[in-house]
């Protein structure tokens, strides 16, 4: 009986093996140090992907440059961008379509002893930029200060554009009236005493714009998708059920240590923007991520939106 009970379990555990094997694989091209690692490893530790019929692999890389490279030279099927980039891409020509992410934005930042109320108030002063002139966020506040301070932000300020890390060390160093960063990096920022003076969603907002559309995506090549039937939609299921299981504060102790938090205020902080940016379970609106296009196109031209004047047929894929 001992050896019948034996052999059944090895056949069992050969036949889980080769049900494994017979999955769809996706390979995610991610940053190393990326904050969505942070889903992507949820869904393979909780088992989410093999529940929804695929296997998840994760593959990391250097920068968001070679996760792109990755996805258009086939050794990786998916990658993270906003979705206004992906526009610009298909409608360049590339088969490009978008899952939703988040919608995790920044803002600006002031020093905790700022004496700053409006975007007017950093007149003559220095502002620290994550990136570069066509950073999205930056864009989005120029057209905020405009619309509802009369107060030209470029202008009035001298801009310093640097890398994120830079940013955020140069910011808690004092050496700028305000700082716009990435979401993770002004998290961080908050927690070691920096004020939000308004995030770019309350930006959003006053220029008519919806900020429940999310920003960023997961994007595939629809001929990926297309070899796979249903495939967009079992990802998304993941992803919503990581995103589920990441609203119980003891499930992020499993994370904690990729999240590069140097003190419990950071790993707090971090966790509640990220939460905050879990969008809504909804198509993408269409019309809405128009609007947005539209807005980016007048302020950052063909440099930044190429030949998407607007949102390209099938660029968001069919889930819901």
């Amino acid at each position: 009986m001992k050896r019948f009970l034996t052999a059944l379990a090895v056949s069992a555990v050969a036949a889980t093996g080769t049900m494994a094997q017979d999955l769809p694989v996706i390979r995610a091209a991610t940053l190393k140090i990326g904050t969505v690692n942070w889903e992507l490893q949820t869904i393979v530790d909780q088992g989410f992907d093999e529940a929804h019929g695929f296997e998840l692999e994760l593959q990391p890389y250097a920068d968001n440059g070679a996760t792109r490279i990755a996805v258009e030279g086939g050794e990786a099927d998916m990658a993270v961008a906003d979705w206004i980039w992906v526009a610009r891409q298909r409608a360049a020509g590339k088969d490009y379509t978008v899952i939703p992410y988040s919608r995790a934005v920044g803002g600006v930042v002031v020093p905790d002893g700022s004496d700053a109320k409006t975007l007017a108030d950093l007149e003559g002063g220095k502002i620290g930029i994550a990136g570069g002139p066509l950073d999205k966020s930056w864009l989005i506040l120029r057209a905020y200060a405009e619309q509802e301070e009369g107060f030209d932000l470029k202008a009035g300020t001298e801009q310093v554009f640097g890398a994120p890390p830079l940013i955020f060390k140069s910011a808690l160093g004092g050496d700028y009236a305000g700082a716009i960063n990435f979401w993770h990096f002004l998290a961080k920022m908050k927690a070691e005493g920096m004020r939000e003076l308004i995030s770019v969603e309350t930006a959003a907002t006053a220029l008519g714009l919806d900020p429940d559309v999310p920003l960023l995506g997961y994007y595939f090549k629809d001929s990926f998708l297309a070899e796979h039937e249903g495939l967009a939609q079992a990802f998304f299921d993941a992803s919503r059920d990581a995103k589920e299981h990441l609203s119980d504060p003891a499930a992020w102790e499993a994370i904690r240590p990729m999240m590069n938090a140097g003190s419990d205020a950071q790993f707090d902080q971090l966790r509640t923007d990220w939460l905050a940016g879990v969008p809504e379970r909804a198509p993408v609106d269409s019309e809405a991520a128009g609007k947005l296009l539209a807005l980016m196109g007048e302020l950052g031209g063909e440099e930044l939106v190429g030949q998407a004047s607007v949102v390209p047929d099938g660029l968001f894929a069919s889930v819901e």
